[in-house]
């Protein structure tokens, strides 16, 4: 492997000594046997070439990270997502960030036998969101609609539905049904579903005849719950073990693509019609809990308007326990039921049920489960009102201010590309997958 080339911005202060630390770790790594087949001795030298990488890394960014974005998206005239972003930055800069190649070596091991390419694409996103003109750029790049979504948008507007693996979609009387459909493993997420999951928000948003959009679990087809409806297990961590959950493709585009949507729209061509109107396309999102909502299932209801959830059901954030972040209820939920139940949920696990009283900080309304189809009929009635979307915008201007959101996210980027590849997390998720936990 050829050692990084300069970047055109050649007189770059620390350049130089990024460069070369980033190739002492490529020619180290070349010398050794894989991950998981080095001695201690081996592991710590390797460890310490990063480090000592890391940290040109990080004072490079420090300096330098407006002038390489604005390369990047010749002066942010370009709207690039997260990964198109990392991929050009790994072209343009190949010291700064993993090359496809690198990536290429990774793909097919599982998490515990990877390098730990993520951390350095978490210490250059925490740089780029945390800067007042790179972040919110990139923020705003990532609410346009998805290619996928604009190809697929004609028919939806024609049938009224589409069926993609993990999410089927049906328009009806206005309402856009976004039904979690992997019934085999409990609406798990991963890589997959987050990608039909923004797919499935974008056309709700697109589509002017839906007026409001509801979230709900079918019918699962898992040995334990065949038949009933759950709306999510959260993330799938056999497909962590495995390493199938990205830093970039599920961890941030989750965060960033169909969350981020579902608060703030999305955002169309500003030079149509009514684009004088507001900069995003925004519906009111209503959720129905069934079953079980853990972990990203729970993390969902908190960007939603309007929560019903069966008497049976329950809540739960157990990302703590199983070593990661819980995306963003760190700086949502707390907002929503104080820091006392917040530290409860995240930091000791505790499982909320849905008829306890502190639920109702999360749920607005519980019901028997025959009630549910009823009540959700209700409360999606409500949401469609002429004023709701209005006064909807003005609650998250107070609730959730854009600004505090992206130096969240920053932090975010950086610390979960560590958790992902921390012994802790590895040993969790690995018993997870064998089935020993």
């Amino acid at each position: 492997m050829t050692g990084p080339r300069p970047p055109r911005e050649a007189a770059l202060e620390g350049w130089t000594a990024l460069a070369d630390a980033a190739r002492r770790v490529d020619d180290l790594i070349a010398r050794l046997p894989d991950p998981a087949d080095r001695t201690a001795g081996q592991r710590a030298l390797v460890e310490a070439a990063k480090d000592r990488a890391r940290s040109h890394r990080v004072r490079f960014l420090t300096a330098h990270v407006d002038t390489v974005y604005d390369r990047l998206t010749e002066d942010r005239t370009r709207d690039l997502r997260l990964d198109e972003l990392v991929t050009e930055a790994g072209k343009e800069y190949p010291g700064l960030l993993p090359t496809e190649e690198h990536l290429a070596g990774e793909r097919g091991r599982v998490q515990a036998d990877k390098e730990g390419h993520e951390i350095d694409q978490g210490i250059f996103l925490r740089a780029v969101l945390a800067s007042p003109n790179a972040g919110p750029h990139l923020l705003d790049a990532m609410l346009r609609p998805t290619p996928r979504a604009l190809a697929l948008l004609p028919g939806f507007r024609d049938r009224g539905s589409v069926e993609t693996d993990a999410v089927r979609l049906e328009r009806r009387d206005g309402v856009a049904h976004l039904t979690l459909c992997r019934g085999d493993r409990l609406n798990a997420e991963d890589c997959r579903q987050v990608d039909d999951m923004e797919t499935a928000v974008d056309l709700a948003l697109l589509d002017p005849e839906v007026r409001v959009g509801l979230l709900r679990g079918g019918p699962m087809t898992h040995p334990r719950w065949r038949g009933r409806r759950v709306f999510s297990a959260g993330i799938d961590l056999k497909e962590l073990s495995a390493g199938g959950i990205t830093l970039v493709g599920f961890l941030l585009r989750r965060e960033l693509g169909y969350l981020h949507k579902m608060v703030r729209g999305l955002r169309p061509d500003p030079t149509g019609p009514t684009g004088w109107r507001t900069p995003r396309l925004e519906k009111p999102w209503a959720a129905a809990v069934d079953g079980f909502a853990i972990g990203g299932g729970a993390q969902v209801l908190l960007v939603c308007d309007h929560v019903t959830a069966a008497a049976d059901s329950y809540l739960s954030l157990p990302a703590a326990q199983e070593g990661i972040i819980p995306g963003a209820s760190n700086f949502r939920l707390a907002r929503q039921v104080g820091p006392r139940l917040a530290r409860q949920l995240v930091l000791g696990g505790r499982r909320l049920r849905a008829a306890e009283p502190d639920a109702r900080l999360l749920v607005d309304e519980v019901v028997e489960p025959p009630d549910m189809d009823a009540a959700v009929d209700r409360a999606v009635a409500r949401l469609a009102g002429d004023a709701v979307l209005t006064n909807r915008r003005m609650l998250l201007l107070a609730e959730e201010p854009v600004d505090a959101f992206r130096a969240y996210l920053a932090e975010f980027a950086f610390q979960q590309s560590l958790r992902i590849h921390g012994e802790d997390v590895l040993h969790k998720v690995g018993r997870f997958a064998a089935g020993t936990r």
